[in-house]
Parts: structure tokens; C-alpha cells; sequence
């Protein structure tokens, strides 16, 4: 997995267009292996060499491994484990590359290799969650920011919105970094701009319900496994989950190894209002309408 890593980052260290775009295919390639079950797929590909002519019309979708299959995927602890270091930390170089592409102004191909680079780095972030941590930094934090710049185009602006809701949750941290570099006034400056088109409109009211939603910091550290209280993630299904965030465990696991990105203060849902309603008149409704229509599984109370 190392060498599969390493050609990858080295196609996305490169400023040249066609390399990067291999690069984050390669990176899709090897995030694929882990997420999607291979069994039929290979039945599929064997019957599809015989019947080349009917290829694109009945080869199906890989269906997703179930939560069991992955956190047993020998794959995937071996990525997981990778994800820990800074060298071969998947995360890092997608926030890298996204920088130089945003360096290079706003056109066609140039927004399409941004839009691939949202979607690996939110894969990423969902199956390493302590990638997290990366967005607890305002120089990360800040390239989502501006990705929500009216210049860009409203397929982007869409894609940052939830790549920045899935950097957020559970990772109280990241929230309050986002708070000190005026993420609100931009994400309610872009909403009430008239340039700014329905879709995205939609989308800042998805993530200012989320922002208003009660703050559980929940994804675990390596250490956490041997605490009998676990934070919610694990609860929910504490058997599946454990295993695929206590493993490396030892007496000295905390030596260097990077801390929860759950850890960090909270803020409660009034708190929250009160810095909302320096940007926005309509908090209040907001609220309300998030205790009379439950979205989100009922969450908030």
C-alpha cells in the first residue's frame, strides 16, 4: 500500500493538470478497494470479457462493504494504521494539492480537479476520522473558506459546504476554529448574496441546521477502546466500531501519536445562537423549526 500511496503523491505534488487528475484517481482507486465489496465485482468483470459488446449497458455499480466487512478488512486496518503517520497521511497531501488548485484561478478542467479533490478528502476524513485534525489548523480551515468565495462556481461552493460539515462534526475544535476565522459571516454573506444561486442556498440552510445542533464530540483516540465509557460513535455500535479505532494499542500508545478529533471544548446550542445571530435576524426561527420538524433523526431536543 505504501508504493500505491507514494505514486499517488507524487502525481498530486505536481502542478502539471493531466498528473494530478492521476493522482486523485489513483488515491480513488485504492479508497475504492477498501469501500467496495470485490466478489461479484470480479464475477462481473470475468462474464463482461466475454460479452464486451454488452458491457456498458449491464455492468452494475461494486455494491459497499457493510460496516463489518470493513473494520475485518485487513485493507483497511493497514490504511487506518498508514493514516496515522504524517508521511503517508492521505488527508494532508489532498489539502496540499487543493491549495496549488486553487492558486491557479477558476477554469473548466481546473474546477473539476477540485471538485474530485472535495470528494477524496471527505472519503478520507469519513474513513480516518482523526484526519479531522487537520481543520483544527486556520491554514486548512481558511482554503475551505475561500473555496466559498462567490467566484467560484456554485458545483463548488456546494461540494466545500459538505466537505466542511463532514470536517466539523463531532470535532468541536475544528468548530471553534471555524468561529474565529468568521466562518459565519462568510457562509450567511454568501447566503444573501443574490448571486449565489438556489442550490446553494439550500445547502447553507442545511449546514446552519447543523451548526445549531447540539455538539457531542465522539470520535474516538487510539486509547479510548480501554475507557468503559465511550464517547456516542462507539456506542451506537460498539462491536463493529471499537475495533476500528482501538487497534495499535499498547503501554506507550500515547507517545506521538495524534490526539482525538474529538477532543476540544463545546459549546452549547444557545451559545451557538447567540454567535449566529450576529450574521443572520432569523436564528430564532431557525431553532424552532429544528425542534418542530426533528431533522437530522431527531437529534435535537
Amino acid at each position: 500500500m505504501e508504493q500505491l500511496l507514494s505514486l499517488a503523491f507524487d502525481n498530486l505534488s505536481s502542478y502539471d493538470g493531466p498528473k494530478i487528475r492521476k493522482g486523485l484517481r489513483q488515491v480513488e482507486g485504492l479508497l475504492a478497494n477498501i469501500c467496495l465489496s470485490r466478489g461479484q465485482g470480479s464475477r462481473d468483470r470475468r462474464a463482461s470479457s466475454m460479452v464486451k459488446d454488452q458491457e456498458m449497458d449491464e455492468h452494475e455499480p461494486l455494491p459497499p462493504k457493510s460496516l463489518d466487512e470493513i473494520t475485518d478488512d485487513p485493507a483497511f486496518y493497514e490504511f487506518f494504521k498508514l493514516q496515522e503517520g504524517f508521511e503517508w497521511n492521505v488527508a494532508m497531501r489532498l489539502v496540499s494539492t487543493l491549495d496549488r488548485l486553487l492558486a491557479r484561478g477558476a477554469d473548466g478542467s481546473n474546477d473539476l480537479l477540485i471538485l474530485s479533490a472535495l470528494d477524496l478528502v471527505q472519503g478520507v476524513m469519513l474513513l480516518h476520522p482523526p484526519s479531522k485534525t487537520l481543520f483544527s489548523r486556520e491554514l486548512y480551515m481558511n482554503l475551505l473558506l475561500d473555496l466559498l468565495e462567490p467566484d467560484f462556481c456554485p458545483a463548488i461552493q456546494s461540494a466545500t459546504i459538505v466537505t466542511l460539515v463532514t470536517a466539523l462534526i463531532d470535532t468541536p475544535r475544528n468548530t471553534r476554529t471555524f468561529e474565529n476565522l468568521d466562518g459565519l459571516l462568510t457562509i450567511t454573506s454568501l447566503f444573501r448574496n443574490r448571486c449565489t444561486s438556489r442550490e446553494v442556498k439550500l445547502k447553507l440552510i442545511e449546514f446552519l441546521y447543523f451548526y445549531l445542533m447540539p455538539e457531542t464530540p465522539s470520535i474516538p483516540s487510539a486509547r479510548a477502546a480501554q475507557d468503559p465509557q465511550l464517547p456516542g460513535l462507539l456506542q451506537r455500535s460498539p462491536s463493529k466500531l471499537v475495533k476500528a479505532f482501538s487497534f495499535g494499542i499498547s503501554k506507550g500508545a500515547d507517545n506521538g501519536r495524534p490526539r482525538s478529533a474529538g477532543e476540544g471544548e463545546t459549546r452549547t446550542q444557545e451559545e451557538k445562537q447567540a454567535l449566529l445571530g450576529r450574521h443572520l435576524s432569523s436564528v430564532q426561527e431557525l431553532v424552532e423549526d429544528l425542534r418542530q420538524n426533528t431533522p437530522f433523526g431527531g437529534v435535537v431536543g
